[in-house]
């Protein structure tokens, strides 16, 4: 498998890049934010450790090919505002799973919609995918919005989906096609 250690991806006003321990106090500060965790499956954050072992879980998993996680940082503060992420790939059949989240304070202001497209590029590109989905809790209109936006498709329901912090919840189930990424960005 190929290695992501070294995936660098820009923007007018980002740079998507892996994670390093320096971001670990702006990427607990996102998980530790109930607006943030209500509708990913991670977060609850309770100390900084637990940023500290998911960027060294990164660092090793992105070095093996086994997913693609990168900070999302603001050109104009070297902040950490989010991140996202390729992740469950499937080699053989060329697929994998989109992801992302962004600091509560980072919301709205279009970062999220201008951090994908690089990714979905690469994924398509680089990684020689042929499908992505995202399955998104169906109450996150604004995620769902932006999926749209990017030319995903609503493809169903999968109902019970999620068990988290003991809340049962559908999952929004949203794919993309290469052909359609290819066709959206004409």
């Amino acid at each position: 498998m190929p290695s992501y250690a070294d995936v660098h991806l820009e923007t007018p006003r980002l740079i998507l890049r892996p994670f390093r321990h320096a971001d670990a106090a702006h990427l607990f500060a996102i998980y530790a934010d109930p607006d943030v965790y209500r509708y990913v499956p991670i977060g609850g954050w309770k100390h900084v450790d637990e940023a500290h072992q998911r960027i060294a879980r990164d660092i090793n998993t992105m070095a093996e090919g086994g997913y693609v996680r990168l900070a999302v940082e603001r050109r104009e503060d070297s902040r950490v505002i989010g991140e996202v992420l390729l992740f469950n790939l499937v080699p053989d059949s060329r697929r994998a799973e989109l992801g992302y989240a962004l600091a509560r304070a980072a919301w709205g202001s279009g970062y999220v919609q201008e951090a994908l497209p690089p990714l979905i590029d690469f994924g398509f590109g680089d990684m020689d995918l042929n499908r992505l989905h995202a399955v998104i809790d169906p109450r996150n209109a604004a995620s769902a919005r932006v999926l749209e936006r990017m030319g995903f498709k609503h493809e169903g329901t999968l109902r019970e989906h999620y068990i988290r912090r003991g809340e049962t919840t559908d999952g929004g189930l949203y794919g993309l096609l290469r052909s359609d990424w290819k066709a959206h960005r004409q």
